[in-house]
């Protein structure tokens, strides 16, 4: 009897193939032409694995050195802060005179309510 397979157009989940294989199902890819049913196939898709598990160490490796590199010259990562000090000092007096609703001074400094609610809460 014929062990069940599993066609699909393109292999790109490693981790899912293996799976199948450890059930005893076979696995053919038809843009790849791999074929997991039989020891020619299943060298293949051990060979494609490889290759795909080293590439992504090559590519790990390469963002590791490039965010040194910045760290080194003095970058940091991450999304720009919109709270400056200026506004900081704004919004605080603003917040502080209780002459203005808190919608007012996020406004007025042009941050949302959630981000001078952090701002506030971290500042004091």
């Amino acid at each position: 009897m014929l062990a069940p397979v599993v066609f699909c157009w393109k292999c790109d989940r490693h981790e899912t193939i293996r799976a199948l294989e450890e059930r005893g199902i076979g696995f053919k890819s038809l843009q790849e032409s791999i074929d997991t049913s039989t020891p020619g196939g299943r060298l293949v898709f051990h060979v494609f694995g490889a290759l795909a598990e080293f590439e992504r160490e090559l590519i790990r490796e390469r963002i590791r050195a490039g965010l040194a590199a910045a760290r080194s010259r003095g970058r940091k990562g991450g999304r720009p802060r919109v709270m400056t000090p200026e506004k900081i000092e704004v919004a605080r007096q603003m917040y502080e005179s209780r002459k203005h609703t808190l919608a007012a001074v996020a406004e007025t400094v042009g941050v949302s309510r959630a981000t001078l609610y952090r701002c506030l809460r971290s500042s004091y």
